[in-house]
């Protein structure tokens, strides 16, 4: 269930920035947060045209900080994500030329249309927060997060992101058409004017670091552990699963419980975050059988059944 607790102030303003350009998406943009608090990276999976770059350039301008994009493509190379070095002959030694990947915010976009090669290039940048270009490896700018874009629809010509890569993304969203009403709003907004021209920073880079450092503090209680721990154990021995979370996914389970606890104001998390964020966080990371599929049960609907089935704890905060 979605938490109804209002927002920390600063945050609330981030948000209310962000609404200026994208309507009727509260909970993605909360959820995006999360992630950047939580030291995550975002998938957003949806068809065409409902705002999935305009997110991502609207939270780097919220915070004012660098944002570089990357079209994916079948031709792409790693060096081309990651930079490459190159002989100066002036001074006769190789110099490194950082790729995009060296930037805050990193906007993936169409990530399945790479070979499997080039994905591969993202992995310890979105793991270890790092890049290593001819032996020598180099940190990337804090905060790091790599927001990609992928069309469920069409799949000629793309390639599936292996385990290995969903797993790097701490949460997967969908943004999803917006109402008619809300359709009418964005009409009336863009008629006369471009919204992301004129929304401007509403937090400092310092600040944005001190809150991810604070994120670290929220308590988490053996008890709600143990819940956490249940919800994995229990995706692994489900009948229509067949490969279940890994311990990465409960960790990303717990971190991104601490941030989104964090966002509302507590220095606790609550079984509500689990159970809310465990859609988001888990789904991606399940294996479904193919039969289970031939009777329309999604990765989705399991996630639902694994909360359905695991007892929630009645005291959290010890």
């Amino acid at each position: 269930m979605a938490i109804y607790e209002p927002l920390l102030p600063p945050f609330e303003k981030v948000v209310r920035n962000i609404e200026q350009v994208i309507v009727g998406k509260r909970d993605v943009i909360i959820l995006s947060l999360t992630a950047l608090l939580a030291k995550g990276h975002v998938l957003l999976e949806d068809v065409p045209g409902v705002g999935k770059t305009m997110l991502v350039r609207a939270l780097a301008k919220s915070f004012n900080v660098e944002l570089k994009r990357i079209q994916f493509t079948p031709d792409l190379l790693p060096s081309d994500v990651i930079g490459v070095s190159v002989y100066n002959p002036k001074t006769q030694q190789f110099e490194y030329k950082p790729g995009p990947i060296v930037a805050h915010i990193v906007l993936a976009d169409e990530i399945n249309r790479t070979s499997p090669k080039t994905q591969s290039a993202l992995l310890e940048a979105m793991e270890e927060g790092s890049v290593t270009v001819d032996g020598v490896t180099r940190a990337l700018p804090q905060p790091f997060l790599v927001m990609a874009t992928q069309n469920p629809i069409e799949y000629e010509g793309t390639y599936p992101l292996p385990e290995a890569q969903l797993d790097r993304f701490l949460v997967k969203l969908h943004m999803g058409y917006p109402s008619p009403d809300e359709e009418i709003e964005m009409l009336n907004r863009l008629e006369k004017a471009a919204p992301l021209s004129e929304i401007g920073p509403v937090m400092p880079l310092d600040e944005l670091l001190t809150l991810q450092r604070k994120v670290m503090g929220v308590h988490v209680s053996d008890t709600v552990k143990r819940y956490i721990v249940d919800l994995i154990q229990q995706s692994r021995v489900h009948e229509a699963v067949y490969l279940g979370v890994s311990p990465r996914g409960a960790i990303a389970l717990m971190k991104a419980a601490q941030a989104y606890a964090f966002i509302h104001g507590r220095d606790f998390v609550i079984p509500d975050d689990v159970q809310h964020l465990a859609p988001y966080v888990l789904a991606h990371r399940l294996l479904i059988r193919p039969e289970a599929k031939w009777d329309k049960l999604d990765a989705e609907m399991v996630v639902s059944q694994l909360v359905a089935r695991t007892p929630v704890p009645v005291q959290g905060r010890r």
